[in-house]
């Protein structure tokens, strides 16, 4: 088992990683905190946070599985070798467990708050099915033989996969809306911050082992950190550059119909009494 070469290192690396831990963990609470307030969810999508639960589950899966299975620790060893270091930290775990939780928070928030006319698609229902479906199947696939460390690396490769697509909707959504209104920007932020200090976290680790296989040895983990990074920058051209400051578009005919009083005068007054 491999042991770090140098202590300022080590401890730069600890650092980064706790700070990426705060930064992705608080970035739940600030689209929280606006629900709450607003005890609405409208412009948050709901595609986008159903899609979120599953990338976090299956992230939590893979870090769980790695960080505590000495099974899964050998099979780690035997494929990259023993004088490599294990790519999951404690506070990924951490990070992990604490993401489901805020998430599946949001999701009972999409359930009690109103929702204006926003639904989950068909599609993200279709999708996250799937998904599942071919988790269970991989299950049976590696129990035979017990190749625990690929079934895990499923898990890896799905919470990559629902990364990159579970930005999208919430994207499109801004567009069509030409607002960003109801979607936290503070957690952008925070998990702009969280995807750097990530990656930096990753690249300490190398320089110390004079190895690169901690970024294809753990390939999830560095794709979760670009395209984090890489749909944060379009959310803050979003919010600062497109649509700063604008409320979601409502269409002049519907502005007018809610002008119209609820009880329209008769186009036949009867006449005044003599």
């Amino acid at each position: 088992m491999a042991s770090w070469n140098s202590i300022p290192l080590e401890i730069t690396y600890e650092v980064l990683g706790w700070t990426a831990f705060l930064s992705w963990s608080i970035s739940f609470y600030p689209q929280v905190i606006l629900n709450f307030h607003r005890k609405s969810v409208v412009g948050l999508n709901l595609d986008f946070v159903l899609l979120n639960l599953t990338k976090h589950s299956s992230y939590l899966i893979y870090n769980a599985s790695l960080y505590f299975s000495s099974a899964i620790q050998k099979q780690y060893y035997e494929k990259y070798g023993y004088g490599e270091m294990i790519p999951v930290a404690a506070n990924d775990v951490a990070f992990s467990i604490h993401a489901v939780l805020l998430t599946a928070i949001t999701l009972f928030q999409i359930v009690i708050y109103d929702r204006g006319s926003q639904k989950v698609s068909k599609t993200a229902i279709a999708i996250v099915s799937a998904v599942w479906l071919f988790a269970a199947a991989c299950f049976f696939i590696a129990l035979p033989n017990h190749s625990w460390l690929w079934l895990i690396s499923i898990f890896n490769s799905i919470q990559v996969f629902m990364t990159v697509i579970k930005y999208i909707p919430q994207a499109v959504m801004n567009f069509t809306r030409k607002s960003t209104d109801g979607f936290s920007i503070g957690n952008i932020l925070l998990d702009f911050s969280g995807g750097l200090t990530n990656y930096a976290q990753m690249v300490v680790q190398s320089i110390d082992q004079g190895s690169w296989v901690n970024f294809y040895g753990n390939i999830g983990k560095t794709l979760l950190s670009l395209v984090s990074i890489f749909f944060d920058i379009i959310f803050m051209c979003q919010h600062y550059v497109l649509y700063p400051g604008k409320k979601a578009q409502v269409s002049p005919k519907l502005i007018e119909e809610n002008r119209e009083p609820l009880i329209k005068p008769s186009d036949h007054p009867e006449s005044e009494n003599v």
